[in-house]
């Protein structure tokens, strides 16, 4: 998984995703072991961040679960099983807040994964 991660991580980077944040959230839910959160700017960002994930993970043989979100682009999310990823314009990234919602997970940073 440390390699997913990585891979997630770079795909939202190159995209000149913001606020990459990693979340441990195994020992507080059972629905994955990870979200990773990131924002974009504007809807095209966050399309442009979304569609760099689906490719790079599809070409190491990674396949979603689901996807939702894709069309209004304000919040775009992405299954991967043990990981699920959340892609937000800056607005509701703050409405939403998922980091305070699930603050009783691990922050991780990227170097932990390397």
């Amino acid at each position: 998984m440390d390699e997913m991660i990585k891979l997630i991580y770079k795909a939202i980077d190159d995209k000149k995703g913001k606020d990459i944040r990693i979340i441990d959230i195994a020992e507080v839910s059972s629905i994955a072991d990870y979200f990773v959160i990131a924002s974009g700017d504007n809807t095209r960002q966050v399309q442009a961040i979304v569609d760099n994930i689906t490719e790079v993970l599809g070409r190491a043989g990674y396949n979603y679960k689901s996807m939702e979100g894709y069309e209004s682009a304000t919040w775009i999310l992405l299954d991967y099983y043990d990981v699920i990823i959340h892609v937000f314009n800056n607005e509701d990234r703050r409405f939403y807040d998922l980091e305070r919602i699930w603050r009783d997970g691990k922050t991780k940073t990227i170097e932990e994964f390397k």
